[in-house]
């Protein structure tokens, strides 16, 4: 079965190599990440298809915008998917792990984004390159708020989408290596449902976060005027 590309309004994913398919918790991350410093480099941690590193792409004039991605198919889609946008030459992606890109990289940046793996339990039933993608094993979060803490500038700031129950483990781990929140979001699919996901921003200041709440739907595929103003900018049909 053929998989057809993803068409956003400015852009286009193609994801026929890669088990990872465009997801709403990327487009709600590349979205929702606030970008009132203006950054000027940014770096995307397990890119997949480079969904986010478009978003940020499509909603910056961020000059040097940097991906990282080990596994292959998913690597070469996010080079042909930047290579193809209207912002192909500030965008660029790394083949590599997290852990050798951590230790190459002398520079910094401004912000750092990921929607990191968090499939802890499933590994043997997916597929070996969506389990490399999703599986902790290959990016776990001591890992990545380690390396992110490495790679960040002193007044950069980092946003990630982790799920609701992983919360108050995650923030534990990000204070250890003297990352604070500045801003959560907890989402919601209805206003019936359990809290699925939390959007966090964090940075080396620490602060009383702003805090508040996303519900995506009314009902089914009638979304709430919060999403979508949110992420009008990105779908053809919202």
């Amino acid at each position: 079965m053929s998989i057809e590309p993803f068409h956003f309004k400015q852009f286009t994913i193609h994801q026929n190599k890669t088990a990872m398919k465009v997801g709403t918790d990327g487009v709600l991350l590349g979205a929702w990440v606030d970008l009132y410093q203006n950054p000027t480099s940014i770096l995307d941690i397990g890119t997949g298809t480079g969904l986010i590193a478009l978003q940020l792409a499509q909603r910056s004039f961020c000059e040097t915008i940097d991906a990282v991605e080990i596994e292959p198919n998913a690597f070469e889609q996010a080079v042909g998917n930047f290579e193809s946008s209207d912002w192909g030459d500030r965008l660029f992606c790394y083949h590599a792990s997290l852990e050798e890109f951590a230790n190459e990289i002398d520079d910094t940046y401004d912000l750092i984004v990921s929607n990191p793996p968090f499939f802890n339990n499933t590994y043997k039933k997916l597929e070996q390159n969506r389990a490399l993608a999703r599986h902790t094993e290959s990016l776990n979060f001591p890992n990545l708020l380690q390396a992110t803490a490495k790679l960040l500038s002193k007044t950069g700031n980092c946003a990630f989408i982790i799920p609701y129950q992983e919360e108050v483990n995650f923030l534990k781990l990000a204070v250890n290596n003297n990352l604070f929140p500045q801003k959560i979001t907890r989402v919601k699919g209805n206003s019936h449902s359990n809290f699925k996901r939390t959007l966090l921003q964090l940075s080396f200041t620490q602060t009383q976060p702003r805090k508040d709440e996303l519900i995506i739907e009314i009902e089914r595929h009638i979304y709430t005027e919060a999403y979508k103003s949110l992420v009008e900018g990105f779908y053809l049909k919202i």
